[in-house]
This record gives C-alpha cells, sequence and structure tokens, in this order.
C-alpha cells in the first residue's frame, strides 16, 4: 500500500511529466502557473488511494487523477474572477495576472484538458468513469450557481446551506473516490460506498473550513481569520446564529452585516460575541464529527482487509487535522 505521502510525490511527479503546449503562451501558461501554486493534492491522492484500497497496480489511475486536478484548478480560475479574489495560495490570481479574457479561454481549456486525462482510464471502466466524472463535473457548476444565488437571498435554510456545499466542494471529492475504485477493479456496491465515503468526508472538510474561518489560528489557517464573517457569508454558522438568537442579538447581526461603518476586526469579534452567545460553534463541532464518522462508517463497510483501510483512515483524519 502506497502512504498519503508517496501518493503526492506521484502525482507531483506526473505533473512534471505533463507537458502542455507552448503556443498559444497566454492559453496554456496560466494552466501551467495554476497547477505550479501546488497545494495537498487532496483528490488526485484520494482516488489513487482508492484505487490502491482495491489493487496493488495504481498506474491506470494516474492521468484521470491527474484530470481531476485540473479540474478543480479550472474551477479555482473561474470562481476567482466571480469572486474578485486577487490573490490565491499568497500568488496573485490567474485573471489578476493576466486578464479576465485569458483566465476565462484558459480555465476553458483547462476543463477540456481534464477531459483527455480522464478519457485514458482502461476502456473496461471508461464509460463509467466518464459518466461519474461528467456528472460531478455538472454538480460542482450547480453548486457555484447556488452559491451566489444565496448571496442575494435574505436568508438561506441550514438544509439549502448543505446541499450547496456538497456540489460545490463534496462531490469532487466522492467523485474521485469513485473514480479511483472502478479503476482498481470495484465492484459498483463498493464504488457507491467509496462514493459516499468521499461525500460525508467533504461535507466535514468544509463545515470546518467554516469553523475555521471564525474560530481557526491565523498561523495554521493560513489566512486571516473572519473572512466569511467580513463578507457577510451565510455559512453554517451564520444560518444557526440566525435561527437561534434572540430578538435584540438578531436586530445587531442585521446591522453588522449591513453597516460599512465598523472597523473589520470590531465587526469580526461582535459577530463572534453572538455565535459564543447562541453556541453555534459547539452545533458546527457535532455536525462536522457526524458527517466525518459516517465517512468512516462508509469506509469500514468496504469489502477488503482492514489493514488494507488503514491509510485511507489516516487520510481522512489528516484532512480533518485530527490525530485520533
Amino acid at each position: 500500500m502506497y502512504s498519503f505521502s508517496d501518493l503526492q510525490a506521484i502525482v507531483e511527479k506526473s505533473f512534471g511529466q505533463l507537458h502542455l503546449p507552448n503556443e498559444p503562451q497566454n492559453l496554456y501558461e496560466p494552466i501551467s502557473y495554476t497547477i505550479s501554486l501546488g497545494g495537498k493534492r487532496v483528490r488526485p491522492v484520494l482516488c489513487l488511494m482508492s484505487a490502491n484500497l482495491f489493487s496493488d497496480i495504481i498506474d491506470k489511475a494516474v492521468k484521470p487523477a491527474l484530470g481531476l486536478e485540473i479540474f478543480h484548478n479550472f474551477t479555482l480560475i473561474h470562481d476567482d474572477i466571480m469572486d474578485k479574489a486577487e490573490v490565491r495560495r499568497g500568488k496573485p490570481t490567474v485573471y489578476r495576472k493576466w486578464n479576465p479574457n485569458v483566465a476565462i479561454l484558459s480555465g476553458d481549456a483547462a476543463c477540456i484538458l481534464a477531459y483527455k486525462c480522464i478519457a485514458q482510464a482502461d476502456a473496461a471502466v471508461l464509460p463509467e468513469v466518464l459518466r461519474v466524472f461528467s456528472a460531478t463535473a455538472l454538480e460542482v457548476c450547480d453548486g457555484q450557481q447556488l452559491d451566489m444565488e444565496y448571496e442575494r437571498l435574505p436568508f438561506v435554510t441550514e438544509e439549502d446551506y448543505l446541499r450547496m456545499i456538497e456540489l460545490k466542494t463534496s462531490v469532487l471529492l466522492a467523485g474521485a473516490a469513485k473514480i479511483g475504485a472502478l479503476i482498481g477493479g470495484a465492484s459498483m456496491v463498493e464504488a457507491d460506498r467509496m462514493y459516499n465515503f468521499g461525500r460525508y468526508l467533504g461535507l466535514a472538510f468544509q463545515l470546518q473550513d467554516d469553523l475555521l474561518d471564525t474560530y481557526g489560528d491565523p498561523k495554521t489557517f493560513g489566512k486571516a481569520i473572519g473572512g466569511d464573517i467580513l463578507a457577510n457569508k451565510k455559512t453554517f454558522l451564520m444560518i444557526n446564529a440566525l435561527k437561534l438568537v434572540g430578538k435584540e442579538s438578531l436586530a445587531k447581526l442585521h446591522q453588522l452585516m449591513k453597516s460599512a461603518d465598523v472597523a473589520p476586526e470590531d465587526k469580526v469579534d461582535q459577530v463572534k460575541q453572538v455565535f459564543d452567545e447562541v453556541g453555534v460553534r459547539k452545533i458546527a463541532e457535532d455536525k462536522i464529527s457526524h458527517y466525518f464518522d459516517l465517512a468512516l462508517a462508509e469506509l469500514g463497510k468496504v469489502g477488503v482487509r482492514d489493514e488494507r483501510k488503514e491509510v485511507l483512515q489516516h487520510f481522512a483524519q489528516k484532512l480533518m487535522g485530527r490525530n485520533r
């Protein structure tokens, strides 16, 4: 069995061998630039781990795994335009380094390159792999659209929010796990269990990201705390706070979300005080644990020896910052 670091190294080496065309430079250079920004490569590594769960030979899963990461980077290129984000992983975003038109077209090309990599799956499983990837890709777009629509709505339910993050974030992890399983020779039943493992893990991961944005340590979180609050995002924490607070605190929250006169650090502190008042941190932590436990339960149902599951169990715990 390969370790997480082994598979990260395989992914990085394979990206180094993925030679994109030199021309037109403004089409392909932004793709190379985005890939070079790095990251943990969670999606391709999960794909390879899932393949390795069912087979000791993972070579046939490498190119599809790269395709998943290229698709993820395509979504980042376009998301940054929509969000007007100027920095990603400490570097200028593609549309800021070049311009929006270059970012749109290079993102389109990245999506097509992702499909070319996915299409290199073994012929025996290719139809199902393409079906899973296409469905996943469309759901990610669904999630991004819902996210933009929710920004304009005065009220979003917890159920709506969970569905949105499932589509925007979770399904790509789920798809990566299922595609890897299919390439590794899993049955459809086992592949579906791996899909659910990735889906629940993705939900737990995104909810934890919401939590850390408000309560995390900037040194370990990697970015300033309170960004979601300053952007008036209807996160899991905010949705539950709006549902649980009394009239006075509810009015305070609405005023803070509307006001442009409050200093950023004061706004974050005051919103956190309301969060603490109604205990949304504990509510979020319980929901995260719920989805994390569901993910491990799905992995537990997979019909392979327990020792083969250990790498994926450690991966899930590492992704969530857990030591148990």
